[in-house]
């Protein structure tokens, strides 16, 4: 492999600012504290301590996903004979196509509910601040193919991974419920905490919308924008009330265990999988009213034959431990 300037470590040169808007944040509640009736979520020392551990468990997992992954964006690298040169006049085009490439990442682990458990991991907090960037998922493996035709393209490994970086970095200081909206020219270009207010938000006029991670023009483009209207609340649809790291990271999954179990066939069990996190099966309903001949079939065979599909439906419908971005979860979402 050819190669590649030495690109900084952009997460790593920013954690000091990370620390410090946070604390800085932490500290503007204690001096200017909302209203109690005010809908600004502000800090909860729990929930902070939990997106600060579901941050720091992302490190070490990530560090584990990366492998498998280098390992077969160096092999498409290898295979294709395109090359994108890496000079300073080109990180600027490949930052924007990682942007848009990342859009359609965010925007399938959104309505793939294998996907949504993942990323649901970033929408599990009922508050909105700069912490709330830290909780990322723990099982990350799932985003790298958005990013193929990039590799496939000529774009290196390494400069992806920067670009990646950058975009997270980006997307850490739009987290806050602390800064209104911003000019008009920004807010129609960029992606700001006005508008990733709504992409975090729980109410059905929002759900779905802003998957933007520096560019909010795809979301203008693909009919996915929605601005900030009414006051946002935060969280998943149904929320999981816990606070154990462990549990965050993997009660999605728990809960599409579930649904694969009691699903009565092949076809069920790919819409648990491969829908939306609101998808719900078909279940038959009563049939017409039986005439003279069939009121001659038993009773408790008919019966019992409705009560085992009641009893499906009801299983069903029960399993959901968190809440989907699209409805009442079955399933268990940003971003970042």
């Amino acid at each position: 492999m050819p190669s590649v300037p030495n690109l900084p470590d952009v997460v790593l040169w920013s954690i000091p600012a990370f620390l410090l808007l946070t604390v800085l944040e932490m500290v503007s509640y204690r001096l200017r504290p909302e209203e109690p009736d005010s809908p600004v979520a502000g800090y909860e020392t729990k929930d902070a301590a939990t997106s600060l551990s579901m941050g720091l468990g992302s490190l070490f997992f990530d560090a584990l996903w990366k492998i498998p992954i280098v390992a077969i964006y160096s092999a498409v690298y290898e295979l294709t004979p395109l090359r994108i040169p890496v000079e300073w006049w080109t990180l600027l085009p490949m930052l924007l196509a990682q942007d848009f490439f990342y859009y359609w990442s965010h925007r399938g682990h959104h309505v793939i509910r294998i996907l949504w458990a993942c990323h649901v991991v970033h929408h599990s907090s009922r508050k909105f601040n700069l912490t709330t960037a830290l909780r990322q998922p723990w099982t990350s493996l799932t985003g790298w193919p958005f990013y193929l035709p990039l590799i496939a393209l000529g774009m290196h490994p390494a400069v992806l991974a920067f670009c990646h970086s950058v975009n997270l970095v980006y997307q850490f200081w739009i987290h806050t419920e602390r800064i209104g909206r911003l000019p008009g020219p920004v807010e129609a270009v960029f992606n700001t905490p006005s508008h990733h207010r709504v992409h975090h938000a729980s109410q059905g006029s929002y759900l779905d919308r802003n998957f933007g991670g520096i560019l909010i023009v795809w979301d203008r483009l693909f009919g996915s924008f929605a601005p900030e209207t009414e006051p946002c609340v935060y969280g998943l649809t149904k929320n999981i009330d816990t606070y154990n790291p462990l549990r965050v990271a993997t009660h999605e999954y728990a809960a599409i265990a579930r649904d694969l179990r009691a699903a009565r066939d092949w076809r069920e069990a790919a819409g648990r999988l491969f829908r939306g996190p609101g998808w719900q099966p078909q279940v038959p309903g009563p049939g017409p009213a039986p005439g003279p001949a069939a009121s001659a079939v038993p009773g408790p065979a008919r019966g019992a034959s409705r009560t085992a599909v009641t009893a499906v439906t009801a299983e069903g419908a029960g399993t959901a431990e968190g809440a989907g971005p699209t409805g009442p979860d079955p399933s268990a979402s940003a971003a970042s």
